[in-house]
């Protein structure tokens, strides 16, 4: 893309590239090693264990029916596949009033940690693909690691930006989910941001979606982006207030202190199942609040994941 802004044009729309190098300088130096560098290798054949190396691939079942080490050896077909998804509907674009110069929204959120992962594996020579859905998949571009490809997704991120406040269409993760896994030949790393908020409601199906990315042998990485304040504990003004489905466009008045309790246990439900069913299937689950800001959430998951390794 390149993007000539002067100062003042900066301030007003922001380069998405320029700040996602920003946040990689910013936290990726404390990094003593990738976190996910090596993640998508296949696995050749075994060998005999040599002593004195390190047992960290000795094959443990195969050493309980062998009483032998073998050492797992791995042919690296690429460092990593990352496939980004995004869900750009309309609850996404929550807050609507959002300032465009020191606030956050969910699509904002969304779209500045995805072009700052995209800069984290473009200097690891990883393979980055963008996937965006509301009511279809309304873009799907397969991972790549040339340099006008992530050009390419930078100007798909600035494009999803240009929209806050106009709202998109109604979610439909479950089918664009279950697209993507078809898509997604190749074993993957698959980061999906959205808020889960489907209107269908039905997590049995949400989940099941997520199910087939697994079992399609990739990794998967959830961030379920909420604007914890008014999204979780539903803290607005005790008085007469109209509240508007930003994807339906449906408006119901309601006294906030009159609905609360019941919102909030509904909440809290919905994100409990989803974490324990995602938790057993091993998928990473990271309740986001998009107040934290980019840099903070993206770090302290590194860091996680490092230590994990």
């Amino acid at each position: 893309m390149p993007i000539n802004l002067q100062p003042h044009q900066f301030r007003q729309l922001g380069s998405l590239e320029f700040l996602a190098k920003q946040a990689v300088e910013g936290f990726i130096t404390g990094l003593h090693r990738s976190p996910y560098h090596g993640f998508s290798v296949e696995f050749a054949e075994h060998r005999l264990y040599n002593p004195g190396e390190s047992m960290r691939h000795v094959d443990w079942k195969l050493y309980a029916r062998s009483d032998r080490f073998y050492v797992k050896r791995y042919e690296e077909e690429t460092n990593l596949r990352c496939q980004i998804v995004i869900d750009t509907s309309g609850s996404m674009y929550y807050p609507a009033d959002v300032s465009p110069e020191t606030g956050m929204n969910k699509i904002k959120f969304a779209t500045h940690a995805a072009a700052t992962l995209i800069e984290l594996f473009k200097r690891q020579r990883d393979a980055v693909g963008l996937s965006l859905f509301d009511s279809t998949l309304h873009a799907h571009h397969k991972a790549r690691s040339t340099q006008a490809h992530q050009h390419l997704m930078y100007a798909e991120l600035e494009r999803v930006l240009a929209g806050v406040g106009q709202g998109g269409g109604e979610t439909a993760a479950v089918e664009a989910i279950h697209t993507i896994a078809e898509a997604t030949p190749k074993r993957s790393l698959i980061v999906l941001f959205s808020d889960m908020l489907d209107r269908t409601q039905d997590l049995e199906a949400v989940f099941g979606a997520l199910a087939h990315l697994r079992h399609a042998k990739h990794e998967v990485v959830v961030f379920h982006v909420l604007d914890e304040k008014t999204e979780q504990r539903f803290d607005f003004a005790d008085r007469p207030t109209t509240f508007i489905d930003l994807e339906s466009g449906e408006e119901v008045r309601a006294n906030p202190s009159e609905v609360r309790d019941a919102y909030v246990s509904r909440m809290a439900q919905m994100r409990r199942d989803l974490d324990v069913r995602c938790g057993s299937a091993g998928i990473d689950w990271v309740e986001v609040d998009i107040a934290k800001g980019v840099n903070p959430v993206l770090t302290a998951y590194l860091l996680k994941r490092q230590r994990m390794r």
